[in-house]
């Protein structure tokens, strides 16, 4: 198990917000848990400092783009960044120093998987270089891909044999559970036993880590196989449950 770390950027600044509060038709009703006055590369910097390769430059929404290439210049080919990407931008953010890409929306759209999208993402950047982001929601048939800011369901459940197609595609997943993200209320149990059962290449789970008991149960429950993120419960975001140099400690 690996710690990767996440910068969120939310209207250009570092946030923790809760996910399932992310919502373009409600502004008012968004959650934030967080919001920070230092720039990315501060991040950035703590992380490089620490080893922490592989972790994830999340644009939450327009507007944080100079943001996002600020957290890159701080660590060239190290982060992955998402939020927005498609084929005609995927290589220019590569160029501007993400060690990968992450995609959702561009491949799961109108609540479908679009394969000749996918595939041709792929070709496009090389597997090597995209991340599919299956974040999921429970919904009537199991964990469901959601998009459009963990707000749309697809009809792709994850499942053992779903984590096998995709990962024909990709270099590795990146789940979050989107009902429990920045809730600090426990993790997706049933969700990170099936990662760690059939995940069959490198995959991160985020939602709902609250304290090391909740990092201690990820590790057993996915078999040591699943990487981690944390957001709000690390005391460098506000949080009070987990402390960012312990946590890097227990995992070095």
């Amino acid at each position: 198990m690996r710690f990767r770390p996440c910068i969120d950027l939310h209207g250009g600044k570092v946030k923790q917000i809760v996910g399932s509060t992310l919502n373009d038709h409600d502004p008012k009703g968004l959650k934030e848990n967080f919001v920070s006055e230092l720039p990315p590369a501060h991040y950035a910097g703590l992380f490089r400092r620490d080893g922490l390769a592989g972790g994830h430059v999340i644009m939450l929404g327009p507007g944080n783009e100079e943001a996002a290439m600020e957290a890159l210049a701080a660590w060239p080919g190290a982060f992955h960044v998402g939020g927005g990407i498609t084929i005609e931008n995927a290589h220019s953010w590569l160029e501007q120093g993400a060690g990968k890409v992450i995609v959702t929306s561009y491949v799961f759209a109108d609540g479908l998987l679009h394969e000749e999208r996918l595939t041709a993402l792929s070709r496009h950047v090389g597997k090597n270089h995209l991340v599919l982001d299956l974040s999921c929601r429970r919904g009537p048939s199991g964990y469901h891909i959601v998009t459009d800011r963990w707000q749309k369901f697809t009809d792709m459940v994850i499942s053992p044999a779903t984590l096998e197609y995709l990962a024909g595609y990709c270099d590795e997943f990146l789940v979050h559970g989107a009902d429990v993200e920045g809730k600090c209320l426990g993790v997706e149990k049933p969700l990170v036993v099936l990662l760690g059962e059939a995940a069959p290449v490198p995959t991160t789970y985020a939602g709902g880590i609250a304290t090391m008991d909740d990092v201690e149960l990820v590790r057993e429950l996915g078999r040591d196989r699943l990487d981690i993120t944390v957001g709000s419960a690390l005391d460098i975001f506000g949080g009070t449950g987990i402390r960012y140099d312990e946590l890097v400690a227990y995992l070095a």
